[in-house]
């Protein structure tokens, strides 16, 4: 079978190509940037196609020449800074443009990425898990997209039967991750290339999960032809950036590392205490300890440094 992955060349596609091929499907991805990533090793398994998911005609396009069983969208911006009109064409157009291209070519299979930012601040839900059936705070750009997102999939749902899935990710985590939250990957990448890095505040939550996990999530619940619910967060280690800071140096001890202040960063946090127990019971989804994910993002830079590996004590 073919699955589509639209943005199958960034910083999730590229990992979840090659799971997908492992499984045996026929892979194609379209992306605005094919030249980010490099599948030759899976030979004829995985093909490339530039396309804009934001013009409707260059998706169905690669809809009619690909015939996908399967799509995944990974097409988005991530940051809450972008133009509205810019943000808008990539975020709901493009969104839209990929249900609708799927209903009308008869794929009914389709699987995307919507994001923890729809829940908003953790203080909104106080000390507690917050689940997929919460009330949604979230309040800026990126997240009132996402919101809207999860909306119109499940207009989808209703009103044409197709099985739309929403997967959540919380604050993904990877040695390459340069756009949206990525004080948590520069409190590790930074000091790994042996440079000085500093955050507004000491105790500012976030809920790491490795990018690499994120990816087995996606090849799981897109092979999954009736999931058992139309969303899932994908969870994350509950952990603050100055804590995070003294793991880092556990394995770099001169690691410059610094904050602004102490306090003040917790209630203005985004949500960081995640359920995720639908992925696990449900995909058999088990999580390496975040210490072994920190380790192996420093030597992922150490080795780019051409520096030899660090290994845990």
């Amino acid at each position: 079978m073919t699955t589509l992955i639209i943005g199958g060349t960034g910083f999730i596609g590229r990992r979840l190509v090659p799971l997908l091929a492992q499984r045996g499907e026929q892979v194609a991805c379209m992306d605005i940037a094919p030249q980010t990533a490099n599948y030759a090793d899976l030979g004829k398994q995985v093909s490339v196609i530039r396309g804009d998911i934001s013009q409707f005609d260059d998706l169905m396009r690669v809809m009619a020449t690909v015939k996908p069983d399967r799509v995944i969208n990974l097409a988005y911006y991530i940051s809450s800074d972008m133009p509205p009109r810019v943000a808008f064409k990539l975020n709901i157009l493009g969104m839209d443009n990929c249900f609708e291209a799927a209903r009308l070519s008869g794929c009914n299979r389709v699987v995307y990425a919507s994001s923890v930012a729809v829940s908003g601040e953790q203080k909104f839900y106080g000390e507690r898990i917050v689940t997929e059936d919460d009330h949604k705070f979230g309040h800026v750009q990126y997240a009132m997209h996402k919101i809207f997102n999860e909306w119109q999939a499940q207009d989808y749902r209703d009103k044409y039967g197709m099985e739309i899935t929403t997967i959540r990710p919380a604050n993904v985590t990877g040695p390459d991750k340069i756009f949206g939250s990525v004080d948590h990957v520069f409190c590790i990448t930074e000091p790994a290339r042996g440079k000085p890095v500093k955050f507004p505040y000491k105790d500012s939550m976030r809920a790491p999960i490795h990018v690499d996990e994120i990816a087995e999530i996606f090849a799981r619940v897109v092979m999954k032809d009736k999931p058992e619910h139309a969303i899932y967060n994908t969870g994350g280690h509950t952990i603050s950036l100055g804590e995070l800071a003294d793991l880092v140096r556990e394995f770099l001890p001169d690691a410059q590392i610094s904050f602004d202040n102490e306090t003040g960063g917790r209630e203005r946090s985004g949500n960081f205490m995640i359920d995720n127990s639908r992925v696990v019971t449900e995909f058999g989804m088990q999580f390496r300890p975040y210490r072994e994910r920190v380790l192996q993002i420093i030597n992922e830079v150490r080795g780019e440094e051409g520096k030899p590996p660090l290994t845990d004590r």
